[in-house]
C-alpha cells in the first residue's frame, strides 16, 4: 500500500518536496496551500494532488492531515507554533523547515502525549549544518569548537544589494535584526545580527563576507561544545546597506502613523524589497555550507570539516537553496514514515546524526539527488 504525505506550503520549497517525494512510487502527495497559483504549477503530475486550504485555519489544517502517514511543513515561521500543536495533537510523524521563534523541544511532552513524532529545523542550516556537527560530536571524545558558515546567493551581482532571496524577504530580514545566541569559552552569549564581519574564500566564487547570526538553535542545548557560532555570508558590501537600512528604522515592527494611516515599517520594506530580491526564473545561483568540528579524538587533536556547494539544476529548472533545503527534509521524512526514526517525541537533526549508519545514509541519498558533501578528517596540534 502506498504511503499517503502531505506538504504543508506550496512556495518553492514546499513545492520541491512535493515533487520529489512523487516521484517515488510508493508515495502519494497532497500539497495544501492557500495559494491557487501556486497549487497550478502541480497540474498534470503524477501521484499529487493541490489542496487549497486556509492553514491558519485550524479545521482546515486538521481536515488536510487527516489521513496523511508522514506531513512535510514548509510554512513561513509566523504560522510555525499552530501548525505544530495541530499537527502533534493529531498523533503524526511532522518533518519540518519552518523557524519557530519558540524552542521546538518544548513540544517533546505535547508529542509523547499524543504519539507523534517529529523532527524540526530540517532545512540545510538549520539542518544539514546540525547534522554535521552532530555527527562529528559522535566521532570525538571531546569537542572545543563548531563553527557554522552558510549563504545562498545569486551567481552575478547587482547594484545595490548585491543579493536577491531565495526565500520571502520577511525572514531574511530577521537575519539581519533577530540577536544571535553563540557560546564562547563555556559561556552562552549574545550579539547583535551583522555583527563581527570577517571575509572568507569560496573556491569558484571569491570573496564573501560573513557575520554573525541566530542560526545555531538547538545545537546551545544538546550540543556540550563550549565554543559555537553560526554566520551568514553575504557578498561583500551587503552588510553596511543593511545596517543602514535597521539603523533608520525600516526593520521596525511597530506601527508609525502616516498621515492617519498606522503602517509597520518592516512591511513596507519587504514590500518594496520584494521585486528587487527575487530571482528570475532560472537564474544561476548557489548554496555554500561550511561546518568545522575541532575537538580530541584518541588523544590527538582532530578537525572534521564538512562543505556542501551546489549550483542551480538548469536541467531540472530547480534552485539550490530549493534543493539544499527541500531534499534533507524529504529523506528524514520517509525514515519517518517507514518508522525508522524513534519515538515518540520531538528531535533535534543533530540527534538523527548521532547515529552514523543514519547520517551516512542521508549524505548517500543527497549525493544521489546531486547535492555533494565532502567531509575531511585531520590531525591538529
Amino acid at each position: 500500500m502506498k504511503k499517503r504525505a502531505t506538504v504543508l506550503g506550496g512556495g518553492l520549497v514546499g513545492l520541491t518536496m512535493a515533487r520529489e517525494l512523487a516521484s517515488d512510487e510508493a508515495y502519494e502527495v497532497t500539497v495544501a496551500d492557500s495559494s491557487a497559483t501556486n497549487l497550478s504549477r502541480l497540474a498534470g503530475l503524477p501521484r499529487l494532488t493541490p489542496r487549497q486550504a486556509d492553514l491558519g485555519n485550524e479545521e482546515q489544517l486538521r481536515s488536510a492531515i487527516g489521513d496523511a502517514d508522514v506531513v512535510l511543513g514548509a510554512l513561513p515561521s509566523r504560522m510555525g507554533i499552530r501548525t505544530w500543536e495541530t499537527v502533534l495533537r493529531a498523533g503524526k510523524r511532522y518533518c519540518d523547515i519552518s523557524f519557530l521563534p519558540e524552542d521546538p523541544l518544548l513540544f517533546d511532552e505535547m508529542a509523547k502525549e499524543h504519539g507523534a513524532t517529529a523532527v524540526f529545523d530540517c532545512g540545510v542550516s538549520p539542518g544539514l549544518s546540525n547534522m554535521m556537527v552532530g555527527f562529528a560530536r559522535s566521532q570525538l571524545d571531546d569537542a572545543e569548537r563548531a563553527e557554522i558558515f552558510v549563504g545562498g546567493l545569486p551567481r552575478a551581482r547587482h547594484w545595490p544589494f548585491q543579493y536577491k532571496a531565495p526565500f520571502a524577504p520577511s525572514d531574511v530580514i530577521e537575519e539581519y535584526t533577530r540577536p544571535a545566541r553563540m557560546r564562547e569559552q563555556g559561556q552562552f552569549v549574545v550579539k547583535p545580527a551583522l555583527s563581527e564581519p570577517e571575509r572568507i574564500e569560496v573556491s569558484g566564487v571569491g570573496t564573501l563576507e560573513a557575520f554573525n547570526t541566530d542560526g545555531l538553535r538547538s545545537l546551545l542545548s544538546t550540543m556540550d561544545i563550549p565554543n559555537l557560532r553560526e554566520k551568514t555570508l553575504r557578498y561583500p558590501g551587503h552588510i553596511e546597506i543593511m545596517k543602514v537600512f535597521r539603523e533608520i528604522g525600516l526593520f521596525g515592527c511597530d506601527p508609525i502613523d502616516i498621515q492617519g494611516t498606522w503602517i509597520r515599517p518592516i512591511d513596507v520594506c519587504s514590500k518594496l524589497l520584494f521585486p528587487k530580491w527575487k530571482l528570475d526564473e532560472c537564474e544561476p545561483e548557489f548554496t555554500y555550507l561550511k561546518v568545522e568540528v575541532v575537538g580530541i579524538r584518541d588523544g590527538q587533536g582532530t578537525r572534521h570539516v564538512f562543505e556542501l556547494f551546489d549550483e542551480f539544476d538548469s536541467k531540472r529548472k530547480m534552485s539550490s537553496m530549493a534543493r539544499t533545503t527541500a531534499f534533507p527534509c524529504v529523506i528524514v521524512a520517509k525514515m519517518l514514515a517507514e518508522g525508522r526514526v524513534a519515538g515518540p517525541g520531538v528531535l533535534a537533526p543533530e540527534n538523527i546524526a548521532g547515529f552514523p549508519d543514519l547520517f551516512n545514509e542521508i549524505v548517500s541519498q543527497l549525493r544521489d539527488r546531486g547535492v555533494r558533501i565532502t567531509h575531511c578528517v585531520e590531525r591538529v596540534a
